[in-house]
């Protein structure tokens, strides 16, 4: 990624004010009316004003305000008491009084300008659970990719029409794999990838995989409750041979999901090809049937030959295609977002990653009272007790993680960065949530810079969801397609529901913004008590400018559900 020396500028900016600064005690995070965005004791500024940077508390004291302006020098610049001395040349006074003038004159302008910009806004004002941010003028590049034209690139990972099947009949295959794909919808998504592709490596037949329940998700999903069965194996039918159950000739079927001697355990993470090749082969050849568990992320990226990598984007972009009522009601709720207004009408969708369990497992530190805090620690302690210990290092943790950019970003924090932007408060925002820590008031100050904020159930009527309900799976399914077909995609936090979109969204021609904000920076931005909205607004938008879900560069050991660029893209 390249540059620009505005950025470079930004980040020194960061840089230097904050190196001379002591860190904060975690104290002063504490309360349930104080804000890492907001000092409540000063003026606020009305979320609609026109008047984009000038208001806002001073920091001066009033006896500081009140001072003579000239008591601001040294003693020895002070003009002197002049006499009628005769021993005084008039040349040499007048000369004193000019030079005198000039440094009243200059160190005027430096008081001006140092107040005008503590009397800068800075960043948004809370009044109560209500954030008030400038106004910001609106780009013209709002709601598309403005680099996207200068980009060549197109997606080539597409099955060939007219290529020649080398895939030899079931039973000339090395035997049959088969996997549990764990974890929620797309964890499963990607584990369905990598066994074809393994399948693959290895000669074998894939058995269509079964998506095992997880104990966050406690789902009961089948393959076929999510995925079109047919065009799945129709699709790949010159890539892998599939087969939708185990062979009838194996009699015990329990066996193979109990068995040790039926599977393969011993897989480390992000596995090389060579890896399949050397240990799992010989006991497909020898068992004819195995089990490979556990499989999240047991094949790597780099060290896997491209076109095994090309196929997993096969997979992902065009053999995995959701059942036909699970694409239409995605449409009908696209359709809806675009018509909000009464007249065609662009909209985001936001990916707000701030359940519970999110943000307990981050072990970052969010603005709350004690009591929610003391909840916080308890719940910590209890499901992840090795990392939790006696807790005296988490404040040092969290500290570090935030300033790393590595903690979820809180509803207030995205509604700030949204009006840097210079998304007006009239933008119509789909949001893909589980139930957000703290509830309604957590939500409360996105909600109110942006009153056009919908999900799913607002947007649907009950009937309408109630055939989707009976699989979770099938609910994150349509959260994926709304996100999948927005003008503007926001991710807040990592995750495969997040990478998996942006990755598909610059697949299928990279023209539809996808923003992955720059949570590191925007950490010092929020920290930092003496930087003014004009400032802050110039350090997002540049920021950003190339965080727009263009095609990049790929480099070792990268993702690519997020960046399929390399293997699984040509130049126009």
């Amino acid at each position: 990624m390249s540059f620009s020396p505005k950025r470079v500028m930004a980040e020194l900016r960061h840089s230097s004010s904050l190196g001379s600064r002591a860190v904060s005690s975690p104290m002063k995070r504490d309360g349930g009316d104080s804000s890492p965005l907001v000092p409540d004791s000063r003026p606020l500024v009305d979320d609609d004003d026109d008047g984009g940077g000038g208001g806002g508390g001073g920091r001066h004291s009033s006896r500081d305000r009140d001072r003579p302006l000239l008591s601001h020098l040294p003693h020895s610049l002070c003009p002197p008491h002049f006499s009628d001395d005769p021993r005084v040349p008039p040349h040499g006074s007048r000369i004193s009084i000019f030079l005198l003038l000039l440094v009243a004159l200059v160190g005027l302008i430096s008081i001006f300008s140092i107040v005008h910009r503590l009397n800068a806004p800075y960043l948004c004002r809370k009044d109560g659970i209500v954030l008030r941010c400038p106004h910001v003028k609106e780009s013209p590049s709002l709601w598309e990719n403005p680099s996207s034209a200068t980009t060549s690139w197109k997606p080539c990972a597409e099955r060939r029409d007219d290529g020649i099947s080398d895939v030899p009949s079931e039973n000339e295959t090395n035997g049959y794999i088969f996997i549990h794909a764990e974890g929620g919808l797309n964890q499963q998504r990607i584990a369905i990838c990598n066994a074809v592709a393994v399948a693959k490596i290895l000669n074998a037949t894939l058995i269509l995989p079964v998506l095992k329940q997880d104990q966050i998700w406690k789902d009961q999903t089948k393959f076929e409750d999510i995925f079109d069965v047919d065009h799945f194996i129709d699709y790949l039918k010159d890539d892998v041979r599939i087969v939708r159950d185990i062979p009838e000739w194996f009699t015990d079927k329990s066996e193979l999901f109990t068995s040790i001697r039926r599977t393969v355990k011993n897989i480390p993470k992000y596995a090389p090809a060579q890896f399949y090749i050397d240990n799992v082969l010989p006991r497909i050849k020898e068992k004819k049937i195995m089990a490979l568990k556990p499989f999240v992320d047991r094949l790597g990226y780099d060290n896997v030959p491209q076109e095994i990598n090309r196929l997993r984007c096969r997979v992902n972009y065009h053999a995995l295609k959701f059942l036909p009522e699970i694409e239409e009601m995605s449409n009908s709720l696209a359709s809806r977002m675009r018509n909000r207004t009464g007249s065609q009408n662009p909209y985001m969708a936001l990916h707000l990653r701030f359940e519970k369990g999110m943000v307990g497992l981050s072990f970052c530190d969010f603005v709350g009272t004690r009591e929610e805090k003391a909840k916080m620690a308890e719940y910590r302690k209890k499901e992840w007790p090795r990392r939790y210990k006696n807790g005296s290092h988490l404040w040092q943790l969290a500290l570090q993680k935030r300033k790393e950019g590595r903690c979820p970003l809180e509803p207030g924090e995205v509604a700030v960065i949204l009006r840097a932007m210079g998304y007006p408060k009239e933008t119509q925002i789909y949001v893909a949530s589980g139930q957000v820590y703290g509830g309604q008031n957590r939500l409360a100050p996105l909600r109110n810079m942006f009153p056009n904020l919908v999900t799913k159930e607002e947007l649907a009527k009950k009937e309408e969801l109630d055939g989707f309900r009976k699989h979770v799976t099938s609910l994150a399914a349509l959260d994926f397609l709304v996100c999948m077909k927005s003008d503007v995609f926001v991710m807040t936090h990592g995750g495969n529901f997040a990478k998996l979109i942006i990755g598909a969204r610059r697949y299928m021609g990279h023209r539809l913004k996808s923003i992955k904000p720059d949570k590191g920076l925007m950490s010092k931005s929020f920290g930092d008590p003496y930087m003014g909205w004009a400032t802050f607004v110039e350090d997002v938008v540049v920021t950003h400018q190339t965080r727009t879900g263009l095609p990049e560069e790929t480099f070792p050991n990268y993702d690519i559900w997020e960046n399929p660029l390399t293997p699984c893209m040509c130049k126009a």
